[in-house]
This record gives structure tokens, sequence and C-alpha cells, in this order.
């Protein structure tokens, strides 16, 4: 497994009813919410990771660090950017940006972690007793 610093992935999508602060509950005003936006980098970052990954392994968020610049009303394009920048063992940081049809509206890093998945799966469930 050879993870490629400088890979990048793009993930987007629109603006809805459906992902704007009021809907999720972040806000009361009807544009793009914050965690919607984190949600699409944290797409973007695992996407871009998982095709270096092999059969039965995966990544899970770590860390997000991120800074929402600037709003977006219902109807717009969102894209989130995510390039590798440093990958320490199982460890992956990625540098990643959020635009709209109007330009930057966040930025900031995310960290993920490469995992077995069954026994990640194994190990959150056991909580259950």
């Amino acid at each position: 497994m050879e993870i490629e610093i400088g890979a990048k992935l793009i993930k987007e999508t629109t603006v809805t009813e459906r992902n704007t602060a009021c809907a999720v509950g972040s806000g009361e005003i009807d544009v793009f919410a914050t965690p919607m936006m984190v949600a699409l980098i944290e797409e973007a970052s695992a996407t871009c990771c998982q095709q270096f990954l092999e059969d039965g392994m995966s990544s899970v968020g770590t860390l997000v660090n991120v800074t929402h610049l600037a709003a977006t009303p219902v109807g717009m394009k969102v894209r989130a950017e995510a390039e590798i920048a440093e990958v320490d063992g199982r460890e992956i940081t990625f540098i990643v940006k959020a635009y709209d049809e109007a330009g930057l509206i966040g930025e900031g890093t995310h960290k993920r972690f490469i995992v077995k998945k069954e026994k990640f799966r194994q190990k959150a469930y056991a909580k259950l007793g």
C-alpha cells in the first residue's frame, strides 16, 4: 500500500433545502450548512484515500480543522477538494478546500486513519456488551 502525496479528489453537490443550516439544526438561515460542508470534505478525502487501500481496509476521520468563510445559497453548486499532504504510517493528512460558484467558501486540514474494517467495527460494537 503506497499512498501518493499530492493525490487529489473532488466531490460536488448542489445546495438544497435538505442540506441547509435550518434543515440540519446548525442554524436558522437557509444556506449551506457547515456540517454539510464538512461531510463533503470528508467524502472527498475518504474517496481519495480509498483508491490506495487494499480490500478489507478503510479510513476513518480523526480530525477536521476547517474554517467556513462564506455562505452559499440554495441552488448553487459546491465542490470540495481534498489533497493528500502527508502520510505518517496509517495517518493521512489532507489539505481541504470548498468552493461555490462564486469562490472559496472553506479551507483547512483533515486527518484520516487507515483501519481494518471488520476489526474496527467489532471494537466499536463491543461497547454494546
